[in-house]
């Protein structure tokens, strides 16, 4: 093991790179975090307002957990992106069929947008149908959509 003083280190650094080398970098192979992990790490991001931070951690997480699909929605569409939001609520079903917040969200974003409201209400009532513990969520999403619709 070498050590050096931070002056011989930094000395070093200069001659290194001035003949065109550069300084050596440290590269994780492994990931340390799991895909639950990162998803948590962006939540705690997004709650803070750091959005591309969060957005960062959710990607990584989305290789194995579809749910990071539905978080990156929510951020997309809290910054007023609704194409990048609903492309995430769509990876989320396609991964996820049954996930009834991707449907309801969907529905809700298509909702605010004015976008497709029948396809906005068959969302809402597929949210209804696969996770009836959130019908007050869901039952007032399809009843916005439905009044819209009038």
């Amino acid at each position: 093991m070498i050590v050096l003083s931070k002056r011989r280190l930094y000395v070093l650094s200069i001659l290194l790179l001035l003949c065109g080398c550069g300084l050596p970098r440290i590269i994780v192979l492994d990931d340390p975090l799991t895909p639950e992990e990162h998803l948590n790490l962006g939540v705690s991001y997004e709650k803070k307002g750091e959005h591309d931070a969060a957005l960062k951690e959710y990607k990584i997480a989305s290789r194995h957990l579809s749910a990071a699909y539905l978080y990156a929605g929510n951020v997309y569409f809290a910054q007023g992106d609704p194409d990048n939001a609903e492309e995430n609520y769509r990876k989320a079903l396609e991964r996820d069929p049954r996930n009834a917040d991707a449907c309801n969200n969907l529905a809700w974003l298509y909702y605010t947008y004015g976008k497709d409201l029948l396809e906005a209400e068959r969302l809402a009532l597929r949210a209804l149908e696969l996770n009836p513990a959130k019908a007050g969520v869901y039952q007032d999403t399809l009843q916005k959509i439905r009044e819209k619709k009038q």
